[in-house]
């Protein structure tokens, strides 16, 4: 075994690999640009070494940079996590030729099955079913846009070195094909220094499974079962679960043998993952194949037991895998979300800064209930531009899948962070949105049930009596403590009004609330104002705490809480709610006061967020339509394209092509 391995990457999956090498009491060596100079994953390691600028292209890309460092710090092998040069075939060949042992697959298996055009040629020679697609060289636009024409449309636009959604479009008309593969070609040189794409024929409501193998250097090859990866944005994964609702055990057999027969045709001997489109009548057919470590695969080591981690650098080091396929076995059921530095209210668009407030739900195993956080980052910590906006990877584990989604969606609501937009919200709603529940998925699914994309809702019905119960209880813990600060004028005994007006963004609620031994009993008023049943709200909750703990009738909630002017901002469920608990007099008067509304920015066009302008695609008193392009936005390696909202002519430019901007910056006024 390895005395000292370095980890060739960064954030979360740097992190998780120092904690698999721990356990097998293998030191570390981490590598760091100037951007992640205090990261978490350089205090974690044992040892860690300055590689370069911030930009990934001057640092964690660089592979003499990397062989550097493993000679200067003795490091016998290095994993290269996921992304960067987990997939570059000079890497692994680089290091061989240093006397350093890669902790991946063999070169050859990388550049087979690597590229995505050369995977599905191999796929196809092994008698493993694919897309219909053309799988050559593209010239230009128009050349895609004729080979979209004979596939027949939709139609996948994709990097042939590409991974993580980057460098991919969806398109349905001829017109799309041309944006898109202009897009896809630009994503892909910028993310991976290989503009190649390919086409093929897109699904229409397909699912995204994929099968976990793992290999050694013996001839062996085991699958672990499946993940359902179907909730994606922009081709983006952003939830995925193990094992799949669709599959049944023939199935599942049928795509791993598949995935085997693929692996051993290219002498696969690490872990890897074939990801399959899947009809929701159980059809499937080979996508890819990424010869690395997926970042979705802790659901398969809680299903299975499995350290993936572990296996691949135990794997590296010559043994034998000591699982036989009659040892796996898929246990209960797992969970994962992906938290993102990106605000969900504004287009998902990235964000970045400092993480004033960073307190993750407790890891924990209790009652058959297992949460595991995997993060890179701590509070304090920064957020930068230029990397990919993954914050953490939540995941939970329970006997079923219903338990498994409920002990998410608490998890989410305990995830408290503050500095930067996030996307927990939009997490949490999903965790609840009843056809997700129902295993009801596909790859559109986010499209379909948020057309408009994620806004800000309304609570009703019952979560808003919910809301309302907590913020009633949070108020009168700390009109409680009030009453406690000693120092106070001595006068008349004040009178405890038992009647509240709760109002939730205006929406007002009234309540009776009271206190019984350690718990508060509440009572609604009726549509007459007669009050309805009791319901008790226990809580050991103290004022300052950010996330309440608690139960209403016995049922377990968890909120977080917010100071705002003149009361608290409630996080549940996908629902943030400003939210005033009044007296009736002060309700009375609150009733008077007028409601501001924000001023009109309809004629501007802000950065949302901090980025390079990689073009203006409009000029100074042009007419624009509805739609059309005005600017072009790279952050976190993503091209973001800024449309026209509606009709305009554009009156001046401030920003040009190569600038920096900073959220909200102005980019152009419309006359």
């Amino acid at each position: 075994m390895f005395k000292r391995i370095l980890i060739a990457n960064r954030g979360e999956i740097a992190c998780r690999i120092i904690k698999s090498a721990r356990r097998m009491g293998v030191e570390t060596v981490a590598v760091y640009s100037e951007a992640d100079r205090d990261a978490l994953h350089v205090e974690m390691a044992d040892e860690a070494v300055f590689i370069g600028p911030p930009a990934a292209a001057e640092s964690y890309l660089v592979i003499d940079k990397i062989v550097e460092a493993c000679r200067s710090t003795g490091a016998e092998a290095v994993h290269p996590g996921y992304g960067f040069l987990s997939e570059r075939e000079a890497f692994p060949r680089a290091l061989e030729k240093a006397g350093i042992v890669f902790i991946g697959p063999n070169p050859g298996a990388i550049a087979a099955m690597g590229d995505k055009i050369e995977s599905k040629k191999a796929a196809a020679a092994a008698k493993v079913s694919t897309v219909p697609g053309h799988l050559g060289v593209i010239e230009d636009d128009k050349h895609a846009v004729k080979i979209a024409d004979q596939i027949g449309y939709p139609v996948m636009i994709k990097a042939s070195a590409g991974g993580g959604g980057k460098g991919m479009r969806i398109a349905h008309s001829k017109a799309e094909v041309a944006e898109g593969f202009n897009l896809a070609k630009a994503e892909a040189k910028s993310s991976f220094g290989d503009d190649r794409v390919f086409i093929e024929k897109f699904i229409v409501d397909p699912r995204h499974i994929e099968i976990q193998v793992l290999g050694d250097k013996h001839g062996n090859v085991i699958y672990l079962g499946e993940r359902e990866c179907s909730i994606q944005r922009r081709n983006q994964k952003v939830i995925e679960e193990a094992p799949s609702p669709l599959l049944d055990e023939t199935t599942r057999r049928k795509m791993g043998e598949q995935a085997v027969a693929l692996a051993k045709a290219v002498n696969y001997d690490s872990a890897g993952t074939v990801e399959f489109v899947a009809g929701q009548d159980k059809s499937f057919y080979f996508l890819e194949m990424n010869t690395r470590l997926q970042v979705e695969h802790p659901v398969t080591e809680l299903v299975t037991g499995i350290d993936l981690v572990e296996q691949m650098i135990r794997v590296a080091a010559g043994e034998k895998l000591k699982i036989a396929q009659k040892d796996v076995t898929l246990k209960g059921w797992a969970v994962e979300s992906r938290v993102y530095a990106e605000d969900p209210f504004r287009n998902f668009l990235p964000s970045v800064g400092r993480l004033v407030k960073y307190r993750p739900p407790a890891e924990r195993e209790a009652g058959g209930v297992t949460v595991r956080n995997d993060t890179g980052v701590q509070e304090g910590g920064e957020i930068p531009i230029y990397y990919d906006p993954m914050i953490a990877k939540l995941v939970t584990h329970a006997p079923s899948r219903a338990a498994a989604i409920e002990a998410q969606s608490m998890a989410l609501d305990s995830f408290y962070v503050d500095g930067i937009r996030h996307n927990i919200p939009f997490l949490a709603a999903l965790m609840n949105h009843p056809r997700w529940r129902e295993g009801k998925l596909s790859t559109g699914f986010i499209a379909e049930e948020f057309p408009r994309g994620f806004s800000a809702r309304a609570p009703e019905g019952e979560i808003a009596r919910r809301l309302a119960a907590v913020a009633a209880a949070i108020d009168h813990v700390l009109g409680e403590r009030k009453r406690q600060i000693s120092g106070q004028m001595i006068g008349r005994p004040v009178r405890r009004e038992s009647r509240r007006a709760v109002w939730l963004d205006r929406e007002e609620i009234a309540l009776e609330i009271m206190r019984e031994a350690d718990d508060l009993v509440i009572r609604f008023a009726d549509a007459d104002g007669t009050m309805s049943q009791a319901h008790t709200v226990t809580s050991s909750w103290k004022p300052g705490e950010p996330v309440w703990h608690g139960a209403i009738d016995g049922a377990d909630l968890v909120m977080q809480v917010r100071p705002v002017l003149n009361g608290f901002r409630l996080a549940h469920q996908g629902f943030e709610v400003a939210i005033q608990v009044f007296t009736e007099a002060e309700a009375t008067a609150a009733r008077l006061m007028p409601v501001t509304t924000a001023s009109d920015s309809g004629k501007k066009l802000l950065c949302p967020m901090p980025g390079l302008v990689v073009s203006i695609a409009v000029s100074e008193g042009q007419e624009v339509k509805a739609g059309e392009t005005l600017a072009v936005i790279e952050a976190m390696k993503m091209q973001n394209v800024l449309r026209a909202e509606q009709d305009g002519r554009v009156k001046k430019i401030y920003a040009a092509a190569g600038a920096t901007l900073a959220v909200d910056a102005l980019i152009l006024e419309f006359a």
